[in-house]
């Protein structure tokens, strides 16, 4: 079976002043479709720079990255941007942006514009994404810029949601103000993902955000690997998640 998302001998560099950072080097791992993936990192470990490959933004300087079974590097700008409105969704906690007077409903329908939906249509898959999480009829009619953080987030999962991804990347996506949002928000997210069958990748500083994936990895220094013996992955059990070929140093 062909894996939903992989990576083969994956690296990354980028240039600083005379010489060059390792931002990635030689990551391999593969998720299957409808598997949670969390990736454990401090900053500048290299788990942005991951996250953004995985979701066709950034290209590997070598190695590849296949979104089932094509190669991304092979893909047109054009093919990629749509890959990344379609079948992948991206959401960082760092990309919530506003426009005056916008509302919630028109902030999530917006993201359905290039799908032929008119916007009534829109609208109605719009409100019924932000019921599931937890924003109902009177609050998709609040402005995205009174929102509160952990509302904000909300209304990014739903605009993400809204176009039924099957791959949804997440980069410090849960920066709340409390335990209770932040679980609740997690909560959200796996049973969105089971009930849609869609594979998840999530990175986090914050081990405690990562709870009740499927597979736990970690990053440092650009070497992605498994949080226990070397060249191991965390399963649950009878099932195969993902693996990870590059032993850390």
């Amino acid at each position: 079976m062909t894996p939903l998302l992989s990576f083969l001998n994956v690296s990354k560099r980028y240039p600083d002043g005379g010489r060059e950072i390792v931002v990635l080097d030689q990551a391999s791992l593969e998720i299957e479709a409808g598997v949670s993936v969390g990736v454990y990192g401090a900053r500048r470990s290299g788990k942005s720079t991951l996250l953004r490959m995985a979701a066709g933004i950034v290209l590997a300087d070598s190695g590849s990255v296949r979104f089932d079974g094509r190669d991304m590097a092979a893909m047109t700008a054009g093919e990629r941007s749509r890959l990344l409105r379609g079948a992948i969704a991206f959401m960082a906690a760092g990309d919530w942006r506003v426009n005056p007077g916008e509302t919630v409903v028109e902030h999530v329908a917006t993201s359905l514009g290039s799908e032929g939906l008119t916007m009534r249509e829109a609208k109605r898959r719009a409100l019924r994404i932000l019921d599931e999480v937890g924003i109902g009829a009177a609050g998709a009619q609040d402005t995205t810029a009174s929102l509160s953080l952990a509302e904000s987030t909300r209304v990014m999962l739903a605009r993400a949601l809204a176009r039924e991804p099957r791959l949804l990347v997440l980069d410090e996506s849960a920066l709340m103000p409390n335990l209770h949002d932040r679980d609740r928000f997690y909560a959200l997210l796996r049973s969105a993902a089971r009930e849609r069958n869609m594979a998840l990748l999530v990175a986090s500083e914050e081990m405690a955000a990562l709870q009740g994936v499927g597979v736990l990895m970690s990053i440092a220094d650009g070497e992605l690997c498994s949080t226990e013996e070397l060249g191991t992955v965390v399963r649950l059990p009878g099932r195969r998640f993902a693996s990870s070929e590059h032993p850390r140093r």
